[in-house]
């Protein structure tokens, strides 16, 4: 009942959220409920620089690299939902803002965050010692979320990488069933949901797809949104891989688009990274 109420709650506060993404605004933290998560500890976003093929992307991915995609202005807008809908005590810098980091991961810093966000993969070339780092940081008890990454392409990049991290003989992908805590631990998820960048966003609001066809559609995976997970030799969930979807657009785009919010940031993508990482601290 407990996780109804608070799905219930979430929708009533809709409308507040909508009126000030529509006029740019940030509202400050919304009255939280008695819910101990970690209510001693600090949350801080941690998103992943990582290594590229060379030539990857328009001229802004060139520049900083794919991992810098939606950056930070979603990194900064999950934190604040995340602040109000839980009582995770989200970090924040000594003048009020929330505070994220970007770290390498052949940085001894990333063993400081025990939640880490990585996305569009379909390009990433891990170097090494990028491998030996991220291997070191999952089977140590960190925790990854993978993120907007499309087609088969990019799924199969994706897979060649990590399996030069993890061999998949013995910390295979497996699809993560409906019925996981994962997406019952705060709101109650009945699919995985499939979130479009606002540009396909255009194209939905006419043919009521939400798959990016600019991926190419092909036989081998499909364009179902999925989400698979990599459990490490005693069972623990250390990666959660969420493939034909983009949590991280429908963080950073929620104020640009009133339908876009209504329709995919506040039921979908909020919801999903929200009990991700709900599940990352507490288990």
């Amino acid at each position: 009942m407990k996780r109804v109420w608070w799905l219930c709650l979430l929708m009533l506060l809709l409308p507040e959220w909508d009126l000030d993404a529509q006029r740019g605004r940030r509202r400050g933290p919304i009255d939280r409920m008695a819910r101990d998560i970690f209510p001693s500890n600090s949350f801080t976003f941690c998103r992943i620089e990582y290594s590229n093929y060379a030539g990857d992307g328009d001229w802004g991915r060139r520049r900083r690299g794919s991992w810098a995609v939606d950056y930070p202005e979603s990194d900064v807008n999950f934190s604040l939902r995340l602040s109000q809908i839980t009582t995770l005590n989200v970090n924040r810098t000594k003048d009020g803002r929330f505070q994220h980091v970007v770290v390498r991961l052949d940085d001894p810093e990333v063993f400081k965050y025990p939640f880490i966000y990585m996305l569009e993969v379909g390009r990433m070339a891990l170097s090494a010692s990028e491998q030996d780092g991220l291997r070191d940081y999952l089977l140590r008890g960190g925790f990854l979320l993978v993120d907007d990454f499309w087609g088969d392409d990019a799924w199969r990049n994706w897979e060649y990488e990590i399996a030069q991290v993890l061999p998949p003989d013995e910390f295979p992908m497996v699809d993560i069933p409906l019925d996981h805590e994962l997406f019952h631990i705060v709101f109650d998820i009945k699919e995985v949901p499939q979130v479009p960048g606002l540009g396909a966003f255009w194209d939905w609001q006419s043919t009521g797809e939400t798959y990016e066809g600019w991926a190419g559609r092909y036989v081998e995976y499909g364009s179902d949104a999925r989400c698979k997970g990599i459990f490490d030799r005693d069972g623990r969930l250390m990666a959660v891989v969420m493939h034909n979807t983009d949590l991280g657009d429908g963080w950073e785009r929620e104020g640009e688009n009133y339908e876009y919010f209504r329709h995919f940031s506040a039921p979908k993508a909020y919801p999903m990274g929200i009990n991700i990482v709900v599940y990352a601290m507490t288990h």
